[in-house]
């Protein structure tokens, strides 16, 4: 892997990261339970594709 693809995958990384603690916030502010699940469901997802490019290292 080159230095450059590195780079871009820390940096996919760290976007992802972001995008589960996001979720977790909102699902925790969240007074609906279908919207507090679909939260939860896409910081799932994010925790997904998170692995998914954690395993690329």
């Amino acid at each position: 892997m080159t230095e450059k693809e590195l780079l871009y995958v820390e940096d996919a990384l760290g976007h992802e990261e972001h995008f589960q603690t996001a979720c977790q916030s909102t699902a925790n502010q969240l007074q609906d339970n279908d919207l507090k699940n679909f939260s939860r469901e896409l910081e799932q997802k994010h925790h997904a594709i998170f692995q998914s490019f954690y395993d690329l290292l």
